[in-house]
């Protein structure tokens, strides 16, 4: 999953000293910085591939796939992208990447909290659907919790083959 987010300037909110890379917020703050973000952005986007994608074409080529579908939900056509980490030379804009950029840029950090909340909803309802996994919970990373019961309850049908927990029992 990836967000693309087109934002005004400048940008004057109590809340954006807040905005940091998603992995370093609480779900509560992640959804709390979502909503304003999407309140205040001019055109925000979400990206997503499915697990067969990730295993038949790789991560890398996955997540790259995953920001031009993400881009492609624009409303608008960006003028530049900045990338966190890498680029994507099947877009034809002008392109940044940014080592860490969601640690180093505002833009990039507010993609990430919406991909972020994007993507633990969806494990939200993966959840109910296939309960005992504990995606609620883990969110589909790899801890021990979700080790485990993938040990107990085998792959569902939405584990990535490619995942090595996975790979190594089937």
């Amino acid at each position: 999953m990836a967000g693309a987010v087109i934002l005004p300037h400048p940008i004057d909110t109590p809340w954006q000293d807040e905005v940091k890379d998603s992995k370093q917020l609480r779900p509560a703050r992640r959804e709390f910085l979502s909503h304003h973000i999407r309140e205040i952005a001019i055109s925000t986007g979400i990206g997503i591939v499915s697990h067969q994608i990730v295993d038949t074409q790789g991560v890398v080529k996955a997540t790259r796939l995953a920001m031009k579908l993400a881009i492609e939900q624009l409303s608008l056509l960006p003028q530049s992208l900045l990338i966190d980490y890498m680029s994507l030379p099947e877009v034809e804009l002008p392109q940044k990447g940014i080592t860490r950029g969601d640690e180093q840029c505002f833009s990039i950090a507010c993609a990430s909290i919406l991909a972020k909340v994007a993507r633990d909803r969806l494990m939200i309802a993966f959840d109910r659907t296939y309960p005992g996994y504990g995606l609620a919970r883990h969110k589909g990373y790899g801890t021990a919790l979700h080790i485990s019961c993938l040990h107990r309850l085998g792959p569902s049908p939405i584990h990535r083959r490619s995942f090595k927990p996975v790979r190594d029992m089937i």
